[in-house]
């Protein structure tokens, strides 16, 4: 029996495990007969992996990202080196990488050093057999039917990174509006959970938008798995970027991102619809990836500009019949996919070089990248 290792050891954002998932999947869609190993960050959700029936070995890795001095060698000898393929993160091989996360460069390191395997990079050339582009869903419980929203305000990042609560408050009773009826269960993670991340909104925000929006429910503090089976119950996940956006595609229920900040969404999981309504880059600057963020705006304290209130207004229409869309079933995977290439050239001028995706949907299957 063949076997590969999946070592995708990154910063623990839940959407880096899905990561990781989605690339185990490919390998074991390449030939089912494989042992199907992962490792990921302990700080990750890394009990993801055990919802995932391809994969038959999970191992975690604790370490300090930013220190150089972190040790791996004795926790990895607890992996065994007797694995016939290792893939790595192919982040890692980018200078910008291992300078801003110097703790990961000497794990990566010190595991090139004790595996034996052949070596390569997940979801490349380079490396065992590989079948691109699967359909990747957790084993969750199924719903009977699937109703109304679930919603993130934001992740872990700093508080100006996500909409001011009057914002949401804009956002949420305009969906009421336009779909009387609908429930909207608000997730989030207030509570400390070790080194996992946590939401920056806290319990009166959640508690003054379940007043103020019709059908609102309040979801917070679940363990994962009960988040993410709420996720799969609903039409509709909806949230700024988040790792949390690439987890809810993997339960199969379309995500609608009110994208901006830092980066854009790079993760499309096949069959599922969905869409990013995409920021102005004029009015509102983002997509810095590891560049110096815009100057924040004034907007009930600091925002970054893609998610301030002048922005959502432009926006909300957008927003709202995507909502619609995607709610009625009316928005299929590839017609998604379509529509968001489109935008995704309007709003880049054409530069490719920023579209990256992972197993590269966004070009075009067998066909030369879009131009």
């Amino acid at each position: 029996m063949e076997s590969v290792l999946v070592n995708f050891v990154y910063a623990q954002p839940v959407g880096h495990a899905v990561e990781a998932l989605h690339y185990s999947l490919g390998y074991h869609a390449a030939d089912p007969s494989r042992r199907i190993g992962v490792v990921l960050n302990a700080d990750t959700p890394a009990e993801m992996a055990t919802w995932c029936p391809f994969i038959d070995e999970v191992h975690t890795i604790e370490l300090d990202l930013f220190d150089p001095s972190t040790d791996a060698r004795e926790q990895l000898a607890k992996i065994g080196n007797d694995w016939d393929h290792v893939v790595g993160d192919v982040r890692l091989t980018q200078p910008a990488q291992r300078e801003f996360f110097p703790g990961l460069a000497a794990y990566y390191d010190q595991a090139e050093a004790y595996f034996t395997g052949e070596k390569g990079w997940a979801g490349t050339k380079k490396g065992p057999s590989y079948a691109p582009r699967q359909p990747l869903r957790l084993d969750l419980p199924a719903p009977a039917e699937r109703s109304g929203f679930t919603v993130l305000l934001g992740g872990s990042a700093k508080r100006s990174m996500y909409p001011s609560v009057t914002s949401w408050e804009l956002i949420l009773t305009a969906l009421a509006e336009r779909l009387p009826g609908a429930e909207f269960h608000l997730l989030g993670k207030l509570s400390e959970d070790g080194g996992r991340t946590r939401t920056t909104y806290d319990r009166a925000e959640y508690e003054r938008l379940a007043a103020a929006v019709p059908g609102a429910r309040l979801a917070l503090d679940l363990p994962l798995r009960d988040q993410l089976t709420l996720v799969r119950a609903s039409k509709v996940f909806l949230s700024p970027h988040t790792g949390f956006g690439m987890a809810a595609l993997a339960t199969g229920t379309p995500w609608l991102c009110l994208s901006g900040n830092r980066w854009p969404e790079f993760y499309f999981n096949d069959g599922v619809p969905f869409y990013s309504v995409l920021p102005d880059r004029v009015r509102f600057p983002s997509y810095t990836q590891f560049g110096p963020d815009p100057a924040d705006v004034e907007d009930e304290g600091p925002r970054a500009p893609s998610m301030s209130a002048d922005r959502i207004r432009a926006d909300l229409p957008e927003l709202l019949d995507a909502a619609a869309l995607l709610a009625d079933g009316r928005l299929d995977h590839a017609t998604a996919l379509a529509g968001h290439r489109e935008r995704l050239a309007r709003c880049w001028g054409g530069d490719l070089s920023m579209m990256w995706s992972i197993d590269s949907v966004l070009f075009d299957r067998g066909a030369e990248p879009i131009s």
